[in-house]
């Protein structure tokens, strides 16, 4: 076995790594850029190398000085983790020419996958099913539009390198071919350096099922059963299962033959997962599946493998390099039980899945150990960088059973707080709990068709507006004494104390007076365009009026901008007594949140001594997230309408189209090539 490796990556797969290298008694080196100087994986390594400044190209995709770093510190074996460097057979190429060992396949297997097209001619080859399209070389538009008429509308456009869901587009009909086309080269060429795609048929109802498969230098190869990893937004994976729900003993013995006999044909060695599409419309049959793609490394979601199989999979990566056979032969691996992992991202939800940054001053997570995991590389404190990937943490649960098994995500989720930076947290239980997910009723288009609804985020009622107030107030907190009387928070001796205290949600404002009486606080609210709760009950005032003691209220309602609409209140006062329960103020610069469940509320507590206008320009648009411009619709002078694409910023790889906030002309743009930071005006428009 090995004495020292180092991990050629970042975040969570680094301490991923490191935790089961640190069981083996094996020392880690960890690498590391500017950006992640005093990140969780540097502090967790037993030595870090500096590599370089925060962009990717410049540090974690420098092979030469991550291979420099390796020699310099007495490391034997490189581990890639997944992402960057993992899949590049050069890479290997120069690992092994070192007289270093690659934890990985070799780099033939890597090309002879690495490429959609030509792994699935080499799948034709040995006899494993493939979905049906135009895997060729030529690239002309004219021919690949003739393909797609060819197979048949919907068509599904993909990057023949990488994955990801970059570079990937499904085109309905043949007017949308061309600008789909353009637009998935730009994303692939821009994230793997290749804009080479191939067009398959879009299969109506499919699910992405794979098979964990692992191989050995002396030509064993074993698979460790299926995930399911259906549900996906932008075809990103979100919440991942083990086994697959409704997984028949025909499909499974049928898929996983398969997928052993792909890895078998190229001799692979190491951690693998071959990749199916499942047409779903008739149930799961064994006639219904083709391989997609191979990815020639460790998954993201590999722990729900590792709970229902109870193997290491990093252990075995490790053993496997160092010339071990696989631990364990195809009947000693068994299955027990359900997994899920739910990965939590810095994004925002309510905007398309819009990558977000944001230093997390507060994190906390579910107590780890038996059947729940908490993989993370970040701790509260920690910024979320525009230059990574925004992955905060993937939560895992096992139990006996499916419907255990997603209880214990809801319950993993609901205890889970980030504040700091918006995050799908919400969207991640909503989806959970959403009722075809939970039958097991899911294909990779269910996201999709329930966005709205899986986004939407219920209005703040009173109690959670109340505790915002008392929270920002500073009127609820004891300070620490051994005098009774300074222990008692806002005590006056003749006189209660107030506080004015304005805090805003969104776009709406919410102005309250505090007050202590007797050590009790007390809040009034003045005016809130607020919703008040379900079946509640609230003392209310009209300026000036009499108090309507004990106002029965049967509905709730929403300010501007959120996502339930109903009336706000009417009343102009509202005396109300908070009452915390459940609702966990967190405090952080310029900000309070308050958690109910999985939902973060944020609201900002302005400065009263900040007299800086803090109002955006009616008339202008300014970029969601640091990015680059990378193409640009329109010019000053143009007259849009509201919803018209007007540019395209990249941000982490990805692609998003800024549209047109409103009807006008335009006065300025952004320049095509532009690099942005978040807040930056992109638009704007002729007043």
């Amino acid at each position: 076995m090995f004495q020292k490796i180092l991990i050629a990556n970042r975040g969570e797969i680094a301490v991923r790594v490191m935790r089961t290298a640190r069981k083996m008694g094996v020392k880690t080196v960890a690498v590391y850029s500017d950006a992640d100087a005093r990140a969780l994986h540097v502090a967790t390594a037993d030595e870090a190398v500096h590599i370089g400044p925060a962009p990717v190209s410049e540090s974690y995709l420098n092979a030469q000085k991550i291979i420099e770093a390796a020699l310099a510190t007495g490391a034997e074996a490189i581990h890639p983790g997944y992402g960057f460097l993992s899949e590049n057979p050069d890479f290997v190429d120069h690992v092994t020419a070192a007289g270093l060992v690659f934890i990985g396949p070799s780099a033939k297997a890597i090309r002879a996958m690495g490429l959609k097209d030509a792994a699935k001619a080499l799948m034709e080859k040995a006899g494993v099913p493939v979905v049906p399209g135009y895997h060729g070389d030529a690239q002309a538009l004219v021919l690949l539009a003739t393909k797609a008429r060819e197979i048949g509308y919907p068509v599904l456009i993909k990057a023949r390198a990488g994955g990801g869901g970059k570079g990937m587009r499904r085109v309905d009909h043949h007017d949308d071919f061309a600008e789909a086309l353009a637009g998935a080269k730009r994303e692939a060429k821009s994230a793997f350096g290749d804009d080479h795609v191939l067009i398959e048929k879009y299969v109506d109802k499919p699910r992405h099922i794979e098979v964990q498969v692992f191989g050995d230098n002396l030509g064993n190869a074993v698979h460790l059963y299926e995930r399911d990893c259906s549900a996906q937004r932008r075809h990103q994976k979100v919440i991942e299962e083990a086994p697959a729900p409704g997984m028949t003993p025909e499909l499974r013995t049928a898929m996983t033959d398969a997928a052993v006999k792909a890895a078998q044909a190229i001799k692979y060695s190491g951690a693998g997962t071959i990749e199916f599409i499942v047409d779903a419309s008739q149930g799961l049959k064994p006639d219904r599946f083709w391989f997609m793609e191979m990815n020639t490394r460790l998954q993201v979601e590999h722990p729900v493998t590792e709970m229902v199989t109870g193997v290491d999979l990093v252990e075995w990566q490790l053993r496997v390099a160092a010339g071990e056979p696989l631990p364990k032969t195809q009947d000693a691996i068994r299955l027990s039980g359900h997994a899920f992992e739910a990965r939590l991202y810095a994004e925002d939800a309510t905007k398309g899945f819009l990558p977000a940054t944001g230093t997390l001053h507060h994190l906390s997570f579910p107590e780890a150990g038996g059947n729940v995991r908490v993989e993370t590389g970040v701790r509260a404190g920690d910024s979320i960088s525009p230059y990574y990937d925004p992955m905060i943490a993937k939560l895992v649960t096992h139990a006996a059973d499916r419907a255990a098994a997603l209880g214990l995500l809801v319950e993993t989720l609901e205890q889970t707080e980030v504040a700091g930076s918006v995050t799908n947290l919400a969207f991640l239980a909503a989806l959970a709990q959403d009722a075809d997910f939970a039958s097991g009723d899911v294909d990779t288009g269910l996201i999709g068709r329930k966005q709205d609804f899986l986004t939407a985020l219920p209005a703040p009622g009173l109690d959670i507006m109340t505790a915002a107030v008392l929270a920002a107030s500073g009127l609820d907190e004891r300070p620490p004494s051994s005098d009774p009387w300074s222990a008692l928070a806002g005590y006056a001796h003749f006189h209660p104390v107030g506080r004015k205290t304005r805090i805003r949600f969104r776009d709406d404002e919410i102005v309250a007076s505090v007050t202590v009486e007797d050590g009790r606080p007390k809040v009034e609210l003045e005016s809130a365009a607020a919703p008040l709760p379900l079946g509640g009950r609230v003392a209310a005032k009209r300026p000036g009026g009499v108090a309507a003691a004990g106002r029965d209220v049967s509905s709730s309602g929403a300010a501007s901008g959120w996502r339930t609409a109903a009336a706000p209140p009417s009343v102009g006062f509202a005396d109300i007594s908070p009452s915390r329960g459940e609702r966990r103020p967190v405090k952080w610069p310029g900000h309070v949140t308050i958690f109910s469940g999985a939902i973060g509320y944020d609201f900002a507590v302005p400065d009263p001594l900040d007299r800086t206008d803090q109002a955006e320009a009616s008339g202008s648009m300014r970029a969601p997230m640091p990015g680059l411009v990378k193409l640009v619709r329109a010019a000053p002078g143009d007259t849009v309408t509201k919803g018209q694409p007007l540019l395209i910023l990249e941000a982490m790889k990805m692609e998003h189209t800024i549209a047109a906030s409103h009807d006008g002309e335009i006065a300025e743009i952004a320049a095509e090539g532009a690099q942005v930071s978040e807040g930056a005006v992109l638009v704007r428009f002729v007043e």
